[in-house]
């Protein structure tokens, strides 16, 4: 692309931000059970609501009951936390199988998989100092 498409598109609308992320789960019990013992604040709903929402920072996870079959609800999230090990032992403490202990990453970042019972893949992890 010419430098000059580059800064026409630039000057135009932009994305700023992500406000929410919504996966879909076949157990909003535990789903909620598996995304508070990971330390998200839960804001709305609960185990018996068809939508929950959790706090993630300044944005929002939310979880909407589903009954479509699990490979129609795969997605990853990745979320930027204060200390990538401290929330791995946070996990391990209360009972969650991470997929991996945290790891430095090639594209620059520390992190760690963690996989709910739905299959989303959650990443949580930190930049790497530069």
């Amino acid at each position: 692309m010419a430098d000059a498409e580059q800064a026409a598109r630039r000057k135009g609308p932009r994305i700023e931000a992500l406000s929410a992320l919504t996966l879909a789960t076949a157990d909003m019990a535990h789903a909620v059970q598996f995304y508070e013992a990971l330390g998200f604040e839960r804001v709305r709903g609960g185990p018996e609501a068809a939508f929950t929402t959790f706090r993630a920072g300044a944005q929002y996870l939310n979880i909407t009951a589903a009954t479509a079959p699990r490979a129609a609800r795969w997605g990853r999230a990745i979320f930027h936390v204060s200390d990538v090990d401290a929330f791995y032992r946070l996990a391990v403490e209360r009972g969650l199988r991470p997929e991996f202990a945290p790891r430095d990453a090639p594209w620059g970042e520390r992190y760690f998989h963690i996989v709910d019972r739905d299959g989303h893949e959650i990443s949580l992890a930190r930049p790497l100092a530069s």
